[in-house]
């Protein structure tokens, strides 16, 4: 499925992603081993996993992004269930080994998404699913930073979020939920409709897009607020 990248060229996009890495990498240096190891407010997840799942997103996307350059299709993970043991396995290293492993992966994707001259190039999440272009990548990027960020529950909250990532983020996921919703979201500056629109949700952008991610039970929102489940 392919969902809006906000009209921005990839190419513009990068800076924000790179100081979204900074941000991310700042707050992950101040994680003592005892934090890293307490639950996130992911379900089944610690901090450590969260950590774990950021850098292998790195690594699985420059491995693409890698092949695309070298004129191979490779995916980004070789399974869904691969996937899930290689972060398990991940989060039980020691602190000092995941966090050089963080910083490495994400110099890594930063070489390889620079290495990309075909910005409408098509990679893979998992063989023959999820397709996606090389500029999508970059988008796909900056949400994984900065949500996961704010998932490890460790000072940086949507609030925290730049206008530009909230505003787009909102957009990106009005336009899913509304596949499956009919809502009204209303935010001090504009109003969006999802679906066929429904009953009003009324909040700041940021505490929208946290309930539309399935974060929380939709604090800071009043109005009719339905419980979504989680997102995909």
């Amino acid at each position: 499925m392919t969902l809006p990248m906000s009209g921005v060229p990839p190419t513009d996009r990068l800076a924000d992603v790179y100081d979204a890495t900074t941000r991310y990498l700042r707050t992950l240096d101040g994680l003592t081993p005892e934090r890293l190891a307490e639950a996130s407010p992911l379900p089944g997840w610690s901090r450590a996993h969260v950590v774990a799942h950021l850098a292998l997103h790195a690594l699985g996307t420059t491995r693409a992004l890698t092949g695309l350059v070298q004129g191979e299709r490779l995916p980004v993970y070789d399974s869904a269930e691969q996937r899930a043991a290689d972060i398990e396995a991940t989060a039980e290293l020691p602190a000092d080994e995941l966090r050089e492993l963080s910083f490495d992966a994400c110099d890594r994707w930063k070489d390889a998404i620079e290495s990309v001259k075909d910005w409408d190039a098509v990679m893979e999440r998992t063989p023959g699913t999820g397709a996606f272009t090389a500029g999508e990548c970059v988008h796909m990027r900056w949400r994984e930073v900065e949500i996961h960020h704010a998932d490890l529950d460790a000072g940086y909250t949507p609030a925290d979020w730049p206008a530009a990532f909230t505003t787009y983020l909102l957009d990106y996921l009005a336009d899913d939920r509304g596949r499956d919703h009919d809502l009204t979201l209303r935010s001090p500056s504009r109003e969006l409709v999802l679906g066929s629109g429904g009953p009003v949700v009324e909040g700041s952008e940021h505490d929208l897009a946290w309930w539309l991610l399935g974060r929380g039970s939709g604090t800071g929102l009043s109005g009719e607020v339905p419980t979504l489940g989680p997102w995909r």
